[in-house]
C-alpha cells in the first residue's frame, strides 16, 4: 500500500499544483494583460469549470469500465498539452480572453478524469481500515499544491506577465504523468455490455437513497457554489477595491492551501478528539465563519484600513481551507466505506458532478450578480450560501456518526 500511495500522492502532487499555479494565475493575466471587467472573469471561470459538470458522470463511467491508470496518464498528457498551447499564444500576443477560456476547459477536463479515477483506484487497491490514512496522505499532498502552487503562481503572474507560470505548470503535468507511469498495472477488467446511460443513473440513485450521502452531497453543491462565486469576482475585487497586487491575490489563495495542509496534518489528532460527526460538521463551519469575515470586507474604507482588510482575507481563506480539508477526507472515506466496490467511481462522479459542477454555476452566479447589482452583492449572495450549507448538513444524520464504522449501519 505505501508504495501505491507514495506513488499516486506525488502524481496528485504534481498534477494540483499544476492546475492551481494556472487556475491562480489565469484571472490575474485576464484583469492585468487583458484588461478583463468583472463579468469577464466570473465568466472565464465558469468557462475553466464547465467540464465539472458536464463531464464528471461519463468519466466515472469510464474509470469503472477501463483501467484507470492510463485514462489518468493521457488526461495529463492532455492537460499539458492546453499549457503549451496557452504558452506559444501568450508568447505570440495572440491570446484573447476566449482562448484561455477554451484552453481552459481542456485543462479542467484532465482535472475530471483523475478526480473521478483516483477514489476508485484507493478504494480497490486500500483495504477499508488503512482508507482514512491513504486519503489523509493524498490530502496532504493536495494541500501542499494549494498552498503554495497560487502563493507562486501568483508572484509569477508580476514577471514576465505570467509565461513562467504556464512553463511551471508544463513541466509539473509532465512530472505527473511520470509519477502515474510507475503505478502497477491493473488487472483488466470485463467491459460492461449494459448501456452507457443506465450505468450513470446507477451511481445517482445510490447517493439519492444513501441516507449519509444525500446531505453529504447536498451540503456540498451548496458550499462549492458559494465558493466559486466568491472565487469568480475575487481576482477583480481585490485588486480593484482592497488595493491588492497581483502578488498579493496569490499570496491569499496560497494561504487558503496552507489552512488546508494545516487541516490535513492535523487531522489524526483532531480524530482523536472529535467524533467522526464532529469532523463532518467541521468543514461547514469553518466555511460559514469566513464567509461572514470575507463579507465583511465590503465594510471597510480608505488605505487606512488597508493592513487590516488584508488581516481579514487571509484569516477568512485559512478558514476555508483548514475545515473543509477535514471535510473532504472525513466524507471521502465515508463514501467509499458505504459504497460498493464496483460503484466507487460512478458515485464519486456522481459526487463530483453535484459539487464540482456547482462550481461554474456559482460562477455564472457571480457574473450575473456582479452586472446587475455590483460586486459587493456577491460577497452577501456568498455568504448567505455558506450559511445555508451549514443549515444542511447541522441537521443530518452524518453529523451525528460517532465513528466511520457507523456509516454502514442504515439506522444511524
Amino acid at each position: 500500500m505505501d508504495s501505491l500511495v507514495t506513488s499516486l500522492s506525488r502524481a496528485n502532487l504534481a498534477a494540483q499544483f499544476s492546475e492551481q499555479m494556472t487556475l491562480a494565475v489565469i484571472p490575474i493575466v485576464a484583469v492585468m494583460a487583458l484588461h478583463a471587467s468583472a463579468q469577464q472573469t466570473a465568466s472565464l471561470q465558469a468557462a475553466t469549470t464547465l467540464p465539472f459538470l458536464l463531464l464528471s458522470l461519463p468519466a466515472g463511467v469510464l474509470a469503472d469500465r477501463y483501467r484507470r491508470k492510463p485514462l489518468m496518464i493521457g488526461t495529463e498528457w492532455l492537460r499539458a498539452a492546453a499549457l503549451l498551447l496557452l504558452f506559444v499564444l501568450f508568447q505570440l500576443q495572440w491570446l484573447t480572453l476566449s482562448a484561455l477560456g477554451l484552453l481552459g476547459f481542456a485543462m479542467a477536463t484532465g482535472t475530471v478524469v483523475f478526480g473521478a479515477a483516483a477514489p476508485s483506484l484507493v478504494a480497490t487497491l486500500v483495504a477499508p481500515a488503512h482508507l482514512l490514512t491513504a486519503n489523509r496522505r493524498l490530502e496532504t499532498a493536495r494541500s501542499i499544491a494549494f498552498t503554495a502552487g497560487p502563493a507562486i503562481g501568483g508572484v509569477l503572474a508580476g514577471v514576465a506577465s505570467g509565461m513562467f507560470a504556464f512553463a511551471a505548470a508544463f513541466a509539473l503535468s509532465l512530472a505527473s504523468a511520470f509519477w502515474l507511469s510507475r503505478l502497477p498495472n491493473e488487472v483488466a477488467r470485463t467491459r460492461s455490455r449494459r448501456h452507457f446511460v443506465a450505468e450513470l443513473g446507477e451511481g445517482i440513485r445510490f447517493i439519492a437513497t444513501n441516507i449519509h450521502l444525500r446531505p453529504i452531497v447536498a451540503t456540498a453543491f451548496v458550499f462549492n457554489t458559494s465558493w466559486y462565486l466568491l472565487l469568480a469576482i475575487f481576482a477583480y475585487y481585490a485588486i480593484d477595491s482592497l488595493g491588492f497586487s497581483a502578488q498579493a491575490v496569490g499570496i491569499a489563495l496560497g494561504v487558503y492551501g496552507f489552512g488546508m495542509v494545516c487541516g490535513a496534518m492535523g487531522y489524526a489528532r483532531l480524530a482523536q478528539r472529535l467524533r467522526f460527526g464532529r469532523q463532518i460538521l467541521l468543514g461547514p463551519v469553518s466555511a460559514a465563519l469566513a464567509a461572514v469575515a470575507m463579507a465583511s470586507t465590503a465594510l471597510s474604507s480608505g488605505a487606512s484600513e488597508a493592513v487590516g482588510v488584508h488581516a481579514v482575507v487571509f484569516t477568512a481563506f485559512f478558514l476555508f481551507g483548514f475545515g473543509p480539508i477535514v471535510w473532504t477526507i472525513s466524507t471521502t472515506s465515508l463514501r467509499q466505506v458505504v459504497t460498493p466496490g464496483q460503484l466507487v467511481a460512478r458515485v464519486s462522479a456522481a459526487t463530483m458532478t453535484a459539487t464540482f459542477g456547482a462550481r461554474p454555476l456559482g460562477a455564472f452566479l457571480g457574473a450575473w450578480i456582479a452586472s446587475a447589482f455590483g460586486v459587493k452583492a456577491c460577497l452577501i449572495a456568498m455568504a448567505a450560501g455558506f450559511l445555508l450549507q451549514l443549515a444542511i448538513i447541522a441537521r443530518s444524520r452524518a453529523a451525528r456518526l460517532d465513528s466511520l464504522g457507523d456509516g454502514q449501519r442504515p439506522d444511524l
